[in-house]
């Protein structure tokens, strides 16, 4: 099976009117940014690692449309089916399944491989620095959560995601720099997270008119 081949099986999940926090271009993004993390590494098996990342989120649009609970779990089953219908090799499709149900944040197994460590980097990369903020506002807009409550602080909010988009920063995008498995991911994870913590500063000061 080709990359080409999986890519146009990848796209047949992605409506032109799902989340664009989670569209293909999404999928797009996530490739470039673990072409940048793979680059350090000789020992890394190429199809894997974009096999994973154009299936990572096929599962995504039924979830967020509540079809099924764990678009990770799903995705990885999905794509076991169409790599094996289209003769990958078993080891690889074990990989690639594997990198699919390890790259979600908040559940699911530890990455192992590195082809596995360089898609969750990849993915949390697309969550952090600019297009990481985007991406916070569309989802919670979405989603119907407030962009922010001066009357709940980060720290007075008890939900695990935050119950608005501001707390969302503080309770997950700004602790993903500790979540990296690949030096090249944690430097660039690092530099995006300054551009956030700049960017919430200004936020602070603009809602309490200081700017």
């Amino acid at each position: 099976m080709s990359l080409a081949a999986v890519v146009e099986a990848a796209k047949a999940y992605f409506s032109e009117g799902m989340n664009p926090a989670h569209d293909w271009h999404h999928v797009e993004r996530v490739d470039a940014n673990a072409d940048r993390l793979r680059s350090e590494y000789q020992a890394v098996d190429d199809f894997v690692v974009r096999a994973s990342v154009y299936l990572h989120d096929i599962g995504r649009e039924r979830e967020d449309t509540g079809e099924i609970t764990d678009h990770a779990e799903w995705g990885a089953r999905e794509s076991e089916t169409i790599l094996r219908e289209h003769g990958v090799a078993a080891e690889r499709v074990s990989a690639i399944s594997h990198a699919i149900r390890a790259h979600r944040f908040s559940r699911g197994p530890e990455p192992e491989s590195l082809e596995a460590k360089i898609l969750s980097d990849a993915d949390n990369l697309d969550a952090l620095g600019a297009v990481g903020i985007a991406r916070c506002f569309t989802q919670g807009g979405d989603r119907g959560s407030p962009i922010h409550d001066p009357d709940l602080p980060p720290k007075a909010d008890e939900t695990e995601a935050g119950a608005t988009q501001y707390n969302h920063f503080y309770k997950k995008l700004l602790d993903l720099p500790a979540r990296m498995y690949t030096q090249t991911g944690r430097e660039i994870a690092e530099d995006r997270r300054e551009f956030m913590k700049r960017f919430l500063t200004r936020f602070d000061e603009e809602i309490a008119g200081d700017r």
